[in-house]
């Protein structure tokens, strides 16, 4: 079996909270607290969760935006999370990033033409102005831009073609791994559409491993090819697209799921509506950290924290219930 490109181990992140006054720590924010998972080369995961249970930061912690607290992010075979920052140029160029808000994300003050050449410079992948021309050229008609886009500014553009300027942007640095963080979330109904199907088409032409980070169930299940659900910092159930959606295990990704509206006519989904409200993530509960809100939770799942374990082929779930049974 061949080397996943991306490699993710026990991650975890706290962020500190401060008194305010001498800046000490006096609690710690459990942001991602025991995350691991794997990418294979042209492989899509989507990593999804409700807002605040850590898959944005999963995300930025794999981009080296900080330090992590404690874990491994192993790109391409070599570890990345420990590197100074001095050696981050070539992992720079190897992941790349497509923000929720395009416009915030490029300078309004560049063109399309520098904001695609400066990557390509950084990088060195192209030194002389004909060949920078030559390539932007081709990013510009690979994400189905207007011909005259790169003389142009972000401002001039509608928020789906400024989404395609940021992935163009992207694509510039030759990346073997795009993490889109909310990518779609931003955009209407049918630009949405088109993103997610030019991204799949990028994906095939240039071999692209993608980390889709969004909370649009339906997107999901339409693009990916595995899918992690996150609750509370914690990975609860991971494996391939047909399980999580046929088949799901975990009592938090079937209430996930089913709140997912139905387009077929005549077919209504069973509402699985979770009592309480997420607990805070500075305290979080003891044992299974869903068992505040899950119907089915018994007392080892106060006192015990599930383990992730596998249940069938690519397909693990930390559920004390499941490994009962």
């Amino acid at each position: 079996m061949s080397t996943p490109l991306l490699q993710v181990q026990n991650i975890k992140k706290h962020f500190a909270v401060s008194d305010g006054l001498l800046g000490k720590p006096t609690e710690w924010i459990h942001a991602v607290d025991g995350v691991s998972f794997h990418i294979n080369r042209s492989e899509t995961l989507a990593l999804v969760g409700e807002s605040g249970c850590g898959k944005s930061t999963v995300g930025r912690a794999i981009l080296r935006l900080f330090n992590l607290t404690e874990g491994q992010v192993i790109l391409d075979g070599q570890r990345i999370d420990d590197l100074p920052a001095v050696d981050l140029h070539k992992i720079r160029r190897q992941i790349q990033v497509i923000f929720q808000d395009p416009f915030s994300s490029l300078n309004p003050r560049m063109k399309v033409h520098e904001l695609l050449a400066e990557p390509m410079r950084n990088f060195g992948l192209a030194k002389i102005s004909s060949e920078v021309t030559s390539r932007i050229e081709r990013l510009i008609d690979v994400v189905r831009l207007p011909k005259d886009a790169g003389g142009r500014y972000p401002h001039e553009f509608s928020g789906g073609q400024r989404q395609r300027i940021a992935i163009a942007r992207a694509l510039a640095a030759e990346p073997d791994l795009l993490v889109c963080d909310e990518a779609v979330s931003a955009l209407d109904v049918s630009v949405k559409a088109q993103i997610v199907n030019l991204l799949q088409d990028l994906q095939r032409e240039f071999g692209l491993a993608l980390l889709f980070i969004s909370h649009d169930l339906a997107i999901v299940e339409h693009m990916t090819h595995r899918v992690a659900v996150m609750y509370l910092g914690q990975i609860v159930e991971i494996g391939p697209k047909a399980f999580i959606f046929g088949a799901p295990t975990h009592p938090y990704t079937r209430a996930l799921l089913s709140a997912v509206p139905s387009v077929q006519p005549g077919f209504a989904r069973n509402r699985i509506i979770l009592r309480g409200d997420v607990p805070s993530p500075i305290n979080p509960p003891s044992g299974c950290r869903f068992h505040t809100r899950c119907q089915f939770a018994f007392d080892r799942c106060i006192i015990e924290e599930p383990q992730l374990l596998q249940r069938s082929d690519g397909h693990w779930v930390a559920c004390h219930m499941e490994q009962e049974t």
